[in-house]
């Protein structure tokens, strides 16, 4: 299972009583580890933290502690405070969505790849007409020569059509290169989905080895 880049550390020797009946809490000590554990000691408090309900999503983000010169304007305190909601409710939606759809990395690969096929269809289809483009202007262009070896001056119409043809191939590409982007743009978002889920799933299983480790240890 592919894991997030930083360090996980899980705190097993939490107090049993506080164990599978609250929240998870991530934060980060003070070697900058992220560490989680059924509560944030005090020390570590006013770095901010992530609260995470039992399927490992995340239910509230808590913003470090404000500086003094943030506590003296009210209106950056606010605009925090939002912030931090704003960002709790994204990830919660985000963290519901994934595990209302996806059962696997596997299930959003599918999907990514449905997603991809769909824009190679259209970028084939664009290429396909490019060349249409391509061997039309070439066309005009070969009554133009002919004209020229003639003597005689080019018709209208083969001059309108290349310059139309121009133009309809530089559209063309254009379009061609939005639909990669969007290809890559897709390979990155359902990435990040792929990354999201491997972490919920790993949030699951480490809160069931954390219960099991407290409920062994009060047992002893």
């Amino acid at each position: 299972m592919r894991r997030t880049a930083v360090t996980i550390v899980a705190v097993l020797w939490s107090v049993a009583l506080v164990a599978g009946s609250g929240n998870l809490y991530r934060y980060k000590n003070d070697e900058g580890v992220t560490v989680i554990d059924w509560q944030v000691p005090p020390e570590f408090a006013d770095n901010g933290y992530e609260v995470l309900n039992e399927r490992g999503i995340v239910i509230d983000v808590v913003r470090g502690a404000l500086t003094g010169e943030e506590k003296a304007n009210s209106i950056e305190s606010r605009q925090r405070q939002s912030e931090a909601e704003a960002e709790a409710e994204r990830l919660r939606a985000w963290d519901e969505s994934l595990l209302r759809r996806y059962s696997s990395a596997a299930d959003i690969e599918a999907a990514r790849d449905r997603v991809v096929d769909d824009l190679r269809v259209r970028i084939a289809i664009l290429k396909s007409n490019r060349r249409s483009l391509i061997s039309k202007a070439a066309q005009h262009q070969a009554n133009i020569a002919e004209a020229e070896r003639s003597g005689r001056e080019p018709a209208e119409i083969d001059l309108t059509a290349i310059e139309r043809a121009r133009n309809e191939i530089a559209s063309t590409e254009n379009a061609i290169e939005d639909r990669q982007s969007e290809v890559d743009a897709v390979y990155a978002s359902y990435q990040k989905d792929i990354d999201r889920l491997a972490e919920l799933r790993y949030l699951i299983e480490l809160r069931r080895t954390m219960e099991r480790q407290t409920t062994d240890v009060s047992r002893d």
